[in-house]
């Protein structure tokens, strides 16, 4: 009899585990809560004690100084106090613990402790925020969900794009209500031009209009040129489309003054008029000049143009999305005007930390630091400012070029037309002729 026990319990811990990884492959978030939560969660709690200890944010309850003659010592608590911590909160592929931090404490010291955190709790990654005062929220990620992003959910909303997926596992969803104006950086093959085509892709589909300004000849926008409503191949193009816009926006301010809102979308609908996306895929091409008296002026005109937009266009339905290799102030003060009005940030592995500085310095210190340590394998992962104004790691869902071209092509019916760019378009070209 008992071998065949024996027997029995080998087979049913040998089918316990073929199930076990199945559903870890196929089901991940069901195998966290069943298995790695509860393994995680006993881990934190008897774990915690000794790491902040170890990681200096425990205090004592008594000053550690005292009186030696006339001397001040100071020295190492004997009875340290870890700070009360509530019981690991189990996410979709983590968990999350509150700390009450000790009077004196900041959440500067958890940051510093973050790694150690990390390899006592066996997880990917812990980030440390304050979401009020005297409080610390850890929230741990069991894995890197950008190894296998997949694409996330979200709800279908005019102007906004379900771009990928962010560290947390959730959606990555880039909304041009919420933040009007984006910067995109990254170095060539860094997955840049991947999140633009999954832009395109997703704007496509929406009753929006989709100008292009490529200088580089058309080569990455010229692919989408059905579904947009005017594409600029040179910066004399730039200068003519952007000027239209510029025109197109005062006569919607004289809409909106005229209906006494601040906003076209006050406005009726029967009277209220197709929001524009303009998408530039290399900004250095606009503001760089060889130095002729003529080039000058198309780089200036350049800048304020897009400052105008950018400053004015968000409650008129004119949003901008700026793209490029290399963002730094050498290309002229009027880059570092327009990076100001750009509140959604995006920067992918870049090649000098000039430009990551450029456009997450302002933002947020670490996330510099984070963008600069992306590698040239993770293609497409990227360091994105929220709505709420924190930082993500992400990574886009992988539109192929052909993916791309098929779905603009499907949408050629929607390209709403815009009568004051064609017209200087034509005009600029009868100019040439």
């Amino acid at each position: 009899m008992g071998p065949i026990v024996l027997a029995f319990a080998l087979a049913v811990l040998a089918w316990m585990l073929v199930v076990g990884d199945l559903v870890r492959r196929h089901r991940p978030a069901w195998h966290w809560y069943l298995v790695g939560y509860p393994v995680t969660a006993f881990r934190v709690v008897f774990t915690w004690r000794k790491v902040a200890v170890l990681n200096d944010l425990a205090v004592s309850r008594r000053l550690p100084r005292g009186l030696l003659g006339d001397l001040v010592v100071k020295g190492d608590p004997l009875r340290p106090v870890a700070p009360r911590v509530s019981f690991p909160r189990a996410t979709r592929m983590g968990l999350t613990v509150i700390v009450r931090l000790h009077a004196g404490q900041t959440p500067a010291t958890f940051l510093k402790a973050a790694d150690a955190l990390v390899h006592a709790w066996k997880v990917h990654a812990v980030r440390v925020t304050s979401p009020e005062r005297g409080l610390v929220l850890l929230t741990a990620t069991a894995t890197d969900p950008l190894e296998r992003p997949g694409l996330a959910t979200a709800p279908a909303e005019l102007l906004s794009a379900l771009i990928g997926v962010l560290e947390n596992g959730g959606a990555w969803v880039m909304n041009l209500r919420l933040v009007p104006h984006w910067l995109i950086a990254g170095a060539t093959r860094s997955g840049k031009s991947t999140l633009v085509a999954r832009l395109i892709t997703q704007l496509a589909t929406q009753p929006v209009a989709l100008v292009g300004i490529d200088c580089k000849g058309g080569m990455e926008l010229g692919l989408f040129a059905g579904r947009l409503s005017a594409l600029a191949t040179c910066r004399r193009e730039a200068v003519a489309v952007l000027s239209a816009l510029v025109v197109d926006m005062q006569d919607r301010m004289s809409a909106c003054r005229a209906a006494g809102v601040r906003s076209i979308w006050e406005l009726p609908e029967k009277l209220r008029p197709v929001p524009v996306v303009v998408i530039v895929d290399e900004i250095a091409e606009l503001y760089l000049s060889d130095g002729t008296r003529e080039s000058k002026a198309e780089a200036d005109q350049c800048s304020t143009l897009l400052l105008r937009l950018a400053q004015l266009g968000a409650a008129l339905g004119l949003h901008l999305v700026v793209a490029g290799q290399r963002v730094g102030s050498d290309l002229g003060p009027g880059v570092t005007a327009l990076r100001a009005q750009l509140g959604g940030r995006v920067c992918h592995r870049v090649n000098d930390p000039g430009t990551a500085e450029m456009t997450l310095g302002d933002l947020n210190k670490d996330a510099v630091a984070v963008a600069q340590s992306i590698t040239a394998e993770e293609r497409g992962v990227a360091v994105c400012t929220g709505p709420e104004g924190g930082w993500s790691r992400a990574r886009s869902h992988l539109t192929s070029t052909e993916e791309a071209v098929l779905t603009a092509r499907k949408c050629d019916a929607m390209t709403p037309e815009l009568p004051a760019i064609d017209r200087a378009l034509a005009a600029l070209e009868g100019d040439g002729k």
